[in-house]
């Protein structure tokens, strides 16, 4: 999921030209130009006429076979609430970024979908219906969840365009490796705190089990610093904010001594032999290299839960490190929400339907988990498992997509997870520092061409220079002299005069 959001923002953010400006005013209200026949003077709609309402949500591999029961279910659970029926539209992630483009661009039937990535640049399309005056008539179960921090977050020119689901909204970064090696080395994990402590871990792996690699850049394809950020990258990394402060002073990070320091450090480890050998170019998941026996561990952003997740995706119980203090940022709450599209004819009913998505707990589960009796079966009040003879692989409805689906507080907990795990992810967002930006959405409008420019640099040099592939002492030095040619300090300066107007509102 990582990858994949991160490639979705690399190539949608050239195409971002909606204003990063808050207007300060938290209580901005904007109604939907979109027709609504059905809305009365006080605001109340007449939900005695039956809506139907297309909902978009992308998902992995192929399409569950029983979706269609999972619809059936759903719209028994609609009809009788709002009184609306919901045709449910998976969509492979592959596909997601062009085809919903296509379909807004084409007025095609849509009424709420997931904003996964790409959020700015859908704003300023006019893609998207602002949907400050929606929440506060008919999504107030919604206002009352979530804190007012993160849902004011994706707040453009002073309105409300998307709702994060609710879920991890921080992130914390680590080290994550196989417990079995771990326990037979003895090593200490709670004395890990930094790189350096990381570095004495891979030295002893590296001496004592040569058939295994000890560490890869976390996910598919990303390199250390893409899933260790010391820095708050103001959505695409063109101009940063280290340590999510900095007097709010944007600066090149590739020209700092902090990350000199740290591609150096990348670096002795790969010629140390502790780096997967092709990391600049692996298209294998970290998570299949472990799983295959072939990894003992890697750097990846956590959260709480974060090592059974891991274990039951490499089959391996794995153990974590953490290294960096949970940090909130825009792009942590931004790059997973649900919103409602201009295509929407029913614009109210859209908004009835996502206060269900983060208020109903059966509904919840049903998106989750499927149909209780045949896809799971509860052990608990709250946690459950997979029915006799089922399982991940046979299931006709297994997606472990609850991230996604509104509020993953309300679903339950699967067998081997942590019982607490709600209640330690809520107290996770709620005392994760917050980045000094947060709230601030970049227009990178004014500096497109160099935009698209500084793109090319950074996909010609960024791989081999941050998994220790390339020597930086040689590649950093003609990094940043072509980084300066393609107009990084244009797009710095332009940053930097949108953050400060931002700021000078959000005092």
């Amino acid at each position: 999921m990582i990858t994949i959001l991160l490639a979705m923002n690399m190539v949608t953010m050239l195409f971002t030209t909606a204003c990063g400006k808050d207007t300060g005013n938290h209580n901005a209200t904007s109604t939907s130009t979109t027709a609504s026949p059905n809305v009365s003077p006080s605001g109340n709609v007449d939900t005695k006429t039956p809506a139907e309402l297309t909902m978009a949500f992308p998902i992995f591999g192929a399409m569950p076979k029983d979706m269609n029961l999972i619809q059936n279910e759903v719209n028994k659970i609609t009809k009788a609430k709002i009184n609306a029926t919901v045709k449910l539209l998976p969509i492979s992630f592959g596909n997601w970024n062009q085809q919903t483009n296509l379909m807004m661009s084409s007025n095609d039937k849509l009424d709420v979908m997931l904003i996964l990535g790409g959020y700015v640049s859908q704003v300023a399309k006019g893609q998207l219906t602002s949907l400050d005056d929606l929440i506060m008539k008919y999504g107030k179960g919604i206002s009352s969840l979530l804190d007012p921090t993160y849902l004011n977050a994706p707040k453009i020119d002073g309105k409300i365009y998307g709702i994060a689901s609710i879920r991890d909204l921080a992130k914390n970064y680590g080290f994550t490796m196989r417990k079995d090696i771990v326990d037979k080395y003895n090593i200490d994990i709670s004395k890990m705190k930094t790189l350096d402590d990381v570095e004495s871990v891979l030295k002893i792996i590296k001496e004592k089990e040569p058939n295994l690699t000890p560490i890869a850049p976390g996910g598919n394809g990303n390199t250390f610093l893409q899933v260790y950020e010391p820095v708050d990258n103001l959505v695409d990394g063109f101009g940063v904010l280290p340590d999510y402060d900095n007097n709010m002073k944007v600066v090149n990070y590739q020209e700092t001594p902090e990350y000199a320091a740290l591609i150096k450090k990348f670096r002795s480890w790969y010629t140390a032999g502790y780096v997967l050998k092709d990391a600049a170019t692996s298209q294998t998941s970290t998570i299949d290299l472990v799983k295959s026996g072939k990894l003992f561990g890697y750097m990846a952003p956590m959260k709480p839960g974060f090592d059974a997740q891991e274990s039951r995706s490499t089959t391996f119980q794995m153990v974590t490190a953490q290294l960096l203090e949970p940090i909130a940022t825009t792009g942590t709450i931004t790059n997973v929400m649900w919103g409602i599209p201009r295509n929407t004819t029913n614009p109210e009913r859209a908004m009835m339907l996502l206060n269900l998505l983060y208020t109903d707990k059966e509904l919840i589960n049903l998106l989750d988990w499927g149909i209780e009796g045949k896809h799971y079966v509860k052990v608990s009040d709250n946690m459950i498992d997979f029915p006799q003879g089922v399982d991940a692989k046979s299931s006709g409805y297994y997606m472990e997509l609850g991230w996604m689906f509104g509020n993953q507080f309300l679903s339950y907990v699967f067998k081997g997870d942590d019982p607490d795990i709600w209640k330690k992810t809520a107290e996770f967002n709620k005392s994760a520092k917050k980045s000094k930006a947060l709230g601030y959405n970049f227009n990178a409008e004014p500096v497109k061409t160099e935009i698209t420019a500084v793109t090319n640099v950074v996909n010609q040099y960024q791989k081999g220079i941050e998994t220790g592939t390339l020597d930086p002492d040689k590649a950093l030095p003609d990094y940043l002299t072509k980084l300066k040619s393609a107009g990084i300090d244009k797009i710095i300066a332009e940053k930097q005069k949108q953050l400060d107007a931002w700021a000078k509102t959000n005092k």
